[in-house]
C-alpha cells in the first residue's frame, strides 16, 4: 500500500456499506480475508480505503452505496487531512464548472501526469476568480499527487449533482463532523440579516469581516461583489471556494484579523453583515487605542462587540447598512453606554431586534440583531430607534407545533414579523407600536444614565393571553377538564383477597424470540417529517423531533398499537401509539415493542412495563445515567382474554393521566394570565 493512501475507520466502512458498526465488527471476526488495520489504535483501527472498497465490492456490499458517500470517505481519509482534501476538491470543482473542456483534457492522462499539469490550470482559474493576493493558494504538484483519485471522483459527483451541490455536501459533512471547531450561523438568522440589509433594493458590494464559513454572504441575493475576511487561513480558503461555486459575483476573501490587520482598509461597502466572536478580551484593545475607526468612542476591553460595530460602520459608504448578530448584554452593559449613546445621537443605530432563544449559538441566549446605517451628507439622521421582540412570535409558533426548539423555530413567522416592522420604519422613520412586538422609541427617551436598548424594556406589554375574554375561555376549558378528570378518577383500590396472585412470568426477550412481539430500536434514517422523541413519549405530546441524516438506513415507522419505551433516565414510562401518532419515525433512545395482537394486548403490555419494581430489575446504572434493558422486563403469562381485562384498566389509567396533564397546563396558563392581567391592568381586581 502506498504511504499516502487514504484510510477509513470502522464507522466509515459502515457508512460505505450502509450498515451499522456492529456489522463491520462481525465481518472482521467472520471473514479471514477482511482487510487488516493499517493505522489508528487498537480500539479504533483504520483501514486502507482502497482495500476496503475492493473487499466490499467482491462481497457484493458496495453496489448500492451512493457516490457521494464514497467521495466523502476519500475526503475523510485523505493523508493530508480533510481540510486539505476539501481545498483540493473545491479548486478542482471550480475548474470543472468554469472550464469543463479543459478539465476533460486534463483527466484524459495518467494520475501522475494529471498531478503535474493541474497546478498551471488551477493557477489560471484561481487568479481569474479571486485576484491576487487571495486566500486560496495553488496546490503544488507534490500536494496534489495523493488527491488525484479524489479529484476524479469529485468531478464525477459534480456531473451527478452539480459542482456547487457537490462541494456543499462535502463541506457540510466536514462541519457536522467537527461541531466544536466552528461557530456556525444558522440559515434562518442569516436570511433575515440579508433581508434587513437589502430592504431598500440591490445589495451591491457586501462585506463580512468575520466570515466563518460564509453563510451570511451566501444568504445575499444578487450581490455585485462579496468581500470576506477570516482569521483561520484554512477556513478562509474553504469559504472563498464555497462563495465562488455559489455566486457569480466578484469574490475577494483574505485570511486575517479584521480588527488588528484589516485586509480591506479602503473599502466602502453597500452592506456589512457580521456575526462577530462574542466576549473576546484579546481583540486588540491595547494596540488599537488610537485607531481612526473608533469614531463613536474607544471600546472598553470587555466591549469587543462594540469594536466590531464601529469597524462595520467604518467600512460602509454613507447611507450603507450594517446588520450584526450581537449578544444581548451589548445592549445594556454600563461599560458600553457612552458608545451606544453616541450611536443613537448621530442616527447610526436604527433598530435592535431581539431574536428568540435557540436562533443561533449560544443557543440558550436570545441574541439581538443591530441594524445600523452610516451617517453622511444626504443621509437623514433618525430621531427614533426601532425595537422589536420576536419572543411572542416564536412562542405562538411553538404553541402551534408542540416541542419547538432551536431546530423547530418558525423562521418564516419571525422573518415576517421583523420585516413588517422594519420596512415601514425604514421608509418613514417612525412606527406605531404593537404591544409586546415592536415600537419606535424617541432617541431622547433612551439617553438616560443606562442607555439600555434591550427591546423588552421599551415595549408595552401585550394584552394578557388575549385579554379577559380568552382567560374566561381558558377557565371554562379547565372547568370542563377538571369535571372530566373527576369522572376518570379510578375507584378506590381494593386489596386483593389473601396473598397477591403469583403468575408464571416471561421476559420481553423471551416473547421476542417466540415471535409474540417484535423489538426495534430508533434513531436512524433520513427524509422523515415527523419523529417521535423520548421527550414526546414522556410528555404525552405529538411527534416533534428530527433524525440525523443516515444514508442507507431506513427509519423505523411506528404503527397504531405499538408500545414505545424510553431506555434512558430510569423512569417508568410506556406509551401505546395511537392513530394520530402512527406513521412517525422512532427517535433516539427509544425502543419499540410491536405485539402480535393474537398473542399480546398492547395496553396489558404497556401497563406491566410501567411497574416500578419491573423497571428496577431491568435497569443498569452508570455514574451519571440509568439505562433500561427492555429485554429483561417481565410480564405475567395470562390468556388473551385476561390480558384484555387488565388492558382496559390500564387504558383508563392512561386517559386519567392525560386529563391530569391537560388540567395542569390549563391551570398554569390561567394562573399566570390572571397574575399578568391584574398587574398590567387588563383584568379588574
Amino acid at each position: 500500500m502506498p504511504d499516502n493512501a487514504a484510510e477509513v475507520t470502522a464507522a466509515g466502512i459502515a457508512r460505505l456499506a450502509g450498515v451499522g458498526r456492529a456489522a463491520v465488527s462481525n465481518w472482521r471476526r467472520r471473514h479471514a480475508d477482511f482487510p487488516k488495520p493499517v493505522g489508528g489504535t487498537e480500539t479504533s483501527p483504520s483501514f486502507a480505503l482502497e482495500d476496503v472498497e475492493r473487499w466490499l465490492r467482491v462481497q457484493g456490499k458496495l453496489a448500492e452505496v451512493p457516490l457521494r458517500e464514497r467521495v466523502w470517505q476519500q475526503v475523510a481519509g485523505h493523508p493530508g487531512g480533510a481540510v486539505t482534501a476539501l481545498t483540493h476538491v473545491g479548486c478542482a470543482l471550480l475548474l470543472v464548472r468554469d472550464r469543463p473542456s479543459g478539465w476533460l483534457e486534463l483527466t484524459a492522462v495518467s494520475d501522475e501526469r494529471m498531478a503535474q499539469r493541474l497546478p498551471t490550470a488551477l493557477e489560471e482559474v484561481l487568479t481569474l476568480r479571486f485576484g491576487v493576493p487571495r486566500a486560496v493558494a495553488t496546490p503544488p504538484v507534490g500536494a496534489l499527487a495523493p488527491s488525484v483519485p479524489l479529484l476524479r471522483a469529485g468531478a464525477e459527483l459534480a456531473a451527478e449533482t452539480g459542482a456547487r451541490q457537490a462541494f456543499e455536501f462535502l463541506l457540510g459533512r466536514h462541519l457536522d463532523a467537527n461541531p466544536r471547531q466552528y461557530t456556525l450561523t444558522p440559515p434562518g438568522p442569516a436570511a433575515l440579516m440579508a433581508a434587513l440589509a437589502a430592504a431598500k433594493g440591490s445589495s451591491g458590494t457586501v462585506l463580512d469581516p468575520a466570515s466563518g464559513t460564509g453563510t451570511l454572504l451566501r444568504a445575499v441575493e444578487k450581490p455585485t461583489a462579496l468581500y470576506a475576511e477570516e482569521t483561520d487561513p484554512d477556513l478562509a480558503a474553504l469559504t472563498a471556494l464555497r462563495l465562488a461555486l455559489d455566486a457569480d459575483a466578484d469574490i475577494r476573501v483574505q485570511a486575517g484579523d479584521s480588527l488588528r490587520a484589516d485586509a480591506f482598509p479602503r473599502l466602502a461597502a453597500d452592506v456589512v453583515l457580521c456575526h462577530p466572536p462574542f466576549n473576546e478580551r484579546n481583540w486588540g484593545h491595547d494596540e488599537l487605542a488610537y485607531d481612526p475607526r473608533w469614531e463613536y468612542g474607544f471600546p472598553a476591553r470587555t466591549e469587543s462587540e462594540l469594536a466590531w460595530v464601529q469597524h462595520a460602520l467604518a467600512r460602509l459608504r454613507p447611507g450603507g447598512t450594517a446588520v450584526l448578530l450581537m449578544p444581548p448584554a451589548a445592549a445594556s452593559r454600563r461599560s458600553g453606554r457612552r458608545i451606544r449613546a453616541d450611536l443613537l445621537r448621530r442616527g447610526a443605530l436604527r433598530a435592535v431586534v431581539a431574536l428568540p432563544a435557540g436562533a443561533a449559538p449560544p443557543y440558550g441566549v436570545p441574541l439581538h440583531l443591530w441594524v445600523l446605517r452610516k451617517p453622511g451628507a444626504g443621509v437623514p439622521a433618525s430621531q427614533e430607534l426601532l425595537v422589536i421582540d420576536t419572543a411572542a412570535t416564536a412562542a405562538t409558533a411553538a404553541a402551534e407545533q408542540a416541542g419547538a426548539g432551536r431546530d423547530k423555530l418558525d423562521w418564516q413567522a419571525v422573518h415576517t414579523a421583523v420585516l413588517d416592522a422594519w420596512q415601514p420604519f425604514d421608509r418613514h422613520g417612525t412606527l406605531p407600536g404593537q404591544p409586546g412586538v415592536s415600537r419606535s422609541v424617541p432617541v431622547i427617551a433612551l439617553l438616560d444614565d443606562d442607555v439600555d436598548l434591550a427591546p423588552a424594556r421599551h415595549l408595552p406589554p401585550p394584552a394578557t393571553g388575549g385579554g379577559a375574554a380568552e382567560l374566561a375561555e381558558v377557565r371554562d376549558r379547565l372547568t370542563s377538564v377538571l369535571r372530566r378528570t373527576g369522572e376518570l378518577t379510578p375507584s378506590p383500590p381494593r386489596p386483593a383477597p389473601g396473598e397477591a396472585a403469583r403468575y408464571p412470568g416471561v421476559t420481553v426477550g423471551e416473547l421476542a424470540r417466540s415471535g409474540a412481539l417484535e423489538l426495534r430500536a430508533g434513531g436512524a434514517g433520513t427524509g422523515t417529517a415527523r419523529v417521535l422523541t423520548e421527550q414526546d413519549v414522556m410528555a404525552g405530546q405529538a411527534p416533534s423531533g428530527s433524525l440525523p441524516d443516515s444514508p442507507g438506513e431506513e427509519p423505523v415507522l411506528v404503527r397504531s398499537g405499538d408500545v414505545v419505551v424510553p431506555v434512558l433516565g430510569g423512569g417508568s414510562v410506556a406509551r401505546v401509539v395511537d392513530e394520530a401518532t402512527a406513521g412517525a419515525a422512532l427517535g433516539r433512545n427509544l425502543q419499540l415493542l410491536r405485539p402480535d395482537p393474537a398473542a399480546l394486548d398492547p395496553w396489558f403490555l404497556a401497563g406491566f412495563l410501567r411497574g416500578t419494581a419491573n423497571n428496577r430489575r431491568a435497569s443498569s446504572y452508570a455514574s451519571t445515567a440509568t439505562r433500561l434493558d427492555v429485554r429483561r422486563l417481565q410480564l405475567p403469562r395470562l390468556p388473551l382474554a385476561e390480558q384484555q381485562r387488565y388492558g382496559e384498566r390500564f387504558r383508563a389509567l392512561a386517559e386519567f393521566e392525560e386529563a391530569l396533564r391537560l388540567a395542569g397546563r390549563l391551570g398554569e396558563r390561567l394562573v399566570q394570565g390572571l397574575y399578568d392581567g391584574l398587574t398590567d391592568g387588563t383584568v379588574q381586581a
